[in-house]
């Protein structure tokens, strides 16, 4: 019997420190632990050769309970061009039956992203009467809440 292959999604970034924090709040979940022997990243980029001009060259944000992808930030020089060819569906009222209750799930957690930076592009409906919200992160990668 085979098991499941662990993944890390990869996502280009202008700044991987904004990224991280608005996903984070996005996914529920939260920056991944510096290396061993250190308090916080900041000690541990201070003790490094990297200068603080780079500190900010990567990111990363884990799930906090175990069992989702860990999402890791770089940076790049380009900035996106075009539409992403792949997005991430932040699924809060998925399970949720009354369609009254999971649409408040799902505007409340639009709101929340709001706040954190998204931009609303639209609301969408499905064939089988499901809806779901288009946003943009801060640096513009789409991404659906439903």
């Amino acid at each position: 019997m085979s098991t499941a292959v662990q993944m890390q999604i990869v996502v280009d970034a202008e700044s991987p420190a904004v990224l991280a924090e608005f996903w984070s709040v996005a996914l529920g979940y939260r920056l991944d632990d510096p290396p061993p022997g250190f308090e916080t990243w900041e000690e541990a980029l201070a003790a490094s050769d990297l200068p603080p001009d780079r500190w900010d060259d990567a990111s990363a944000i884990i799930d906090p309970h175990g069992p989702g992808p860990r999402v890791f930030f770089q940076k790049v020089p380009e900035s996106k061009q075009v539409k992403n060819r792949l997005h991430i569906d932040v699924g809060v009222g998925r399970g949720i039956k009354d369609a009254e209750v999971r649409w408040e799930t799902v505007m409340g957690h639009v709101e929340r992203l709001i706040g954190a930076g998204a931009t609303v592009v639209e609301e969408r409906h499905g064939e089988w009467g499901d809806r779901w919200m288009v946003l943009l992160d801060p640096e513009g990668n789409e991404f659906c809440v439903q």
